[in-house]
């Protein structure tokens, strides 16, 4: 079993002169999801090499089982730290694909030709996909068999308005993933602000935010079960 995640590798918080990048609940704890049922994960991004942490996600109240667990695997931290490159993986076959979030996704996965054709390619094929937090915006430039929005129809979730506000970066993004969901038909589902709340839609796996990785993950390994 092959797994590919794809983080961000994007830095620069808007105009702020602050940093962001990846959010690492989002990555560590999916990983060790899938590392932990025997798959092979192979970890990409659109640079290659080490991409950013968002460092509001490694303050000490954002610590949990997984990032403590990521802090003291040697071969995690080098395998983040050596990331392949997008373009020189997306001919490969994986069984699922996996996106965390944090905010640098907004700014160039949603933008990037590899990243959507992949998408694209793998939604079509009925891969399993799973997206959380942020990282289901990078489906806004995606689009289906007929030539409209990828997530036409489809019940998905994501980081919400209320949360956006509620972190004082809803002026900051280029777009907010609730909105962008909306916009391109989707039906947009969600919990309460900051608990997990996490959608099945065929093959797309969506989870609303930092809460909803370790399920939106498990999720994500169901649909590799048999049926």
């Amino acid at each position: 079993m092959k797994l590919l995640m794809v983080l961000t590798s994007h830095a620069a918080l808007g105009d702020t002169g602050k940093t962001t990048g990846f959010w690492l609940e989002e990555f560590a704890a999916p990983y060790y999801v899938f590392r932990d049922a025997g798959a092979a994960v192979v970890l990409a991004s659109p640079a290659g090499g080490a991409p950013p942490l968002d460092p509001a996600s490694d303050t000490d109240q954002a610590q949990t089982a997984a990032t403590e667990r990521f802090k003291k695997d040697a071969e995690a931290q080098h395998a983040l730290a050596t990331t392949q490159k997008l373009a020189d993986v997306t001919g490969e076959r994986f069984d699922a694909i996996f996106y965390p979030g944090g905010h640098g996704p907004l700014w160039d996965l949603a933008e990037d030709r590899d990243s959507i054709a992949l998408l694209e390619r793998n939604q079509a094929a009925g891969t399993p996909l799973g997206l959380v937090c942020h990282a289901p915006g990078v489906l806004r430039h995606t689009r289906n068999a007929h030539g409209g929005p990828l997530v036409h129809g489809l019940k998905v979730t994501g980081f919400t308005n209320s949360e956006e506000q509620a972190v004082g970066l809803a002026e900051v993004v280029p777009f907010r993933v609730e909105d962008m969901l909306r916009d391109s038909g989707a039906e947009f589902s969600s919990g309460k602000d900051w608990a997990s709340h996490v959608v099945v839609a065929g093959n797309l796996v969506t989870g609303q935010n930092p809460a909803s990785s370790t399920a939106t993950a498990r999720l994500l390994m169901a649909q590799l079960q048999p049926k």
